[in-house]
């Protein structure tokens, strides 16, 4: 080895390092450019729930915590705070819209959504809504656009009720938020 210091990461040194520098509302992520420290044994399940080595983290305060400090890098996940970054593994999209509300009709429509970690985002040009679908089974996944490049699946239930609130616009079935319309669907694959 050339003299550099290995290091292990583990949660408790992030924990740490983010009392350390905690600032109010979201750390600046995007700003912290921390050695790569290796891989933590942290994944975030498609449901939202976060483990730490291959359990349940059952705090939501800390869930919170690590939510914080995500970053996205390409297609890679990381924890950052000033001193250290370690990646995790994300199934799906690191947060989970758990709920939505809808003001206003038409293009007047304003759709805010809430995480599982409690983040909320307004849907619009900023905050885009998109759906992919399985090529073999057609079964939509629908995403919104919560902080930076960080995404939250919509849960199935806030998924049925936004086609509720959807309508058709040139072609598309979808939604209206901010003046910005988000397609789900091509209108002539609906029944």
């Amino acid at each position: 080895m050339s003299g550099q210091k290995t290091v292990t990461p583990n949660a408790d040194s992030l924990v740490a390092s983010i009392k350390a520098a905690k600032t109010r509302g979201l750390p600046p992520v995007d700003k912290w450019n921390p050695a790569f420290c290796g891989d933590l044994d942290m994944q975030i399940k498609r449901d939202g729930t976060w483990f730490y080595q291959g359990t349940p983290i059952g705090r939501p305060g800390l869930v919170k915590l690590f939510a914080s400090i995500l970053k996205r890098e390409g297609d890679d996940y990381f924890l950052v705070t000033p001193v250290e970054k370690v990646g995790i593994t994300v199934e799906d999209a690191p947060f989970l819209a758990i709920d939505f509300e809808a003001e206003g009709e038409g293009t007047d429509q304003v759709l805010t959504f809430v995480t599982k970690t409690d983040d909320v985002t307004v849907a619009g040009p900023d905050a885009p809504i998109r759906v992919e679908r399985d090529p073999e089974t057609g079964e939509p996944s629908p995403y919104v656009l919560v902080r930076r490049n960080l995404e939250a699946l919509i849960d199935r239930k806030s998924f049925y009720r936004l086609v509720d609130v959807g309508t058709h616009h040139e072609g598309w079935f979808g939604v209206w938020s901010r003046g910005e319309f988000f397609g789900i669907i091509p209108s002539d694959e609906l029944p």
